[in-house]
């Protein structure tokens, strides 16, 4: 069986505890969740739940039954590369002697991120994008030293 990476969006009512049972239904059955993103749609009363996991074809296929009978989730949405946009901010903070400072400004530069703070020894980075743009980016920045590194997780919508 083959085990790659599968994103799912859910629609779901914004109630308390949605998020908790959600969350167990993953845990009861021994599934891991990579990544989870949650936030309020345009209709307050309905959210939306990103959760990327890694499994094969038929435990997915057994998610998404188990997730159905859930009361709460109002719609199950497959986001593959060739329907979706899926992207991740990512905060990263780096060693930034003097002489980095301009190497480390270039590099962002080519990837459209964003300084959002300097110090004499640190600068924070801000960069969005999807998952060959953020690591193609970190990798560039491992040399100088990465003292902190925060990811929000994936967030998708379907195209069109």
């Amino acid at each position: 069986m083959i085990v790659q990476k599968r994103f799912i969006s859910l629609l779901v009512e914004n109630n308390a505890g949605v998020l908790s049972r959600i969350a167990g239904l993953f845990t009861r059955r021994g599934y891991n969740i990579d990544s989870l993103t949650v936030g309020e749609t345009q209709n307050p009363r309905v959210s939306r739940m990103t959760i990327v996991m890694t499994c094969d074809t038929p435990t997915f296929e057994q998610i998404k039954k188990q997730l159905n009978k859930l009361v709460e989730v109002i719609k199950i949405t497959e986001l593959k590369n060739e329907n979706a946009l899926m992207r991740e901010l990512i905060l990263v903070k780096l060693k930034a002697n003097d002489n980095d400072r301009s190497k480390i400004i270039e590099i962002s530069n080519i990837f459209r991120a964003k300084v959002i703070d300097v110090t004499s020894s640190t600068m924070t980075i801000e960069l969005t994008g999807d998952e060959p743009k953020i690591s193609g980016f970190l990798e560039m920045m491992r040399p100088f030293g990465i003292i902190e590194l925060i990811r929000t997780g994936f967030c998708g919508i379907e195209r069109g």
